[in-house]
């Protein structure tokens, strides 16, 4: 994945994560909502909203849980479906 245009939030982010995502972030215009936190068995998830926003645009921001790639398509932030690998049986 082009790291300009996507970014892996992994499980079990770390406080370095965490700065590394809102650098990221505010390449793009958008930022860590503050106000939303939610901790969780495979790490945290972070609500991201464009910088300034108050929620009054009408755009609810984008939640990213662990493990998840997020894409900046140049106006809006989205997950990224990534292929599942296949794993076949020996026989």
């Amino acid at each position: 994945m082009d790291s300009q245009y996507t970014y892996e939030w992994p499980r079990e982010a770390t406080a370095v994560d965490a700065a590394a995502l809102e650098r990221w972030l505010g390449g793009h215009g958008w930022e860590v909502d503050p106000t939303v936190f939610m901790g969780g068995a495979r790490g945290p998830a972070v609500q991201v909203q464009r910088i300034g926003a108050a929620w009054q645009d009408g755009e609810p921001g984008l939640l990213i849980l662990p493990g998840e790639a997020v894409e900046y398509d140049g106006s809006r932030m989205r997950t990224v479906v990534r292929p599942v690998p296949v794993t076949t049986a020996a026989r």
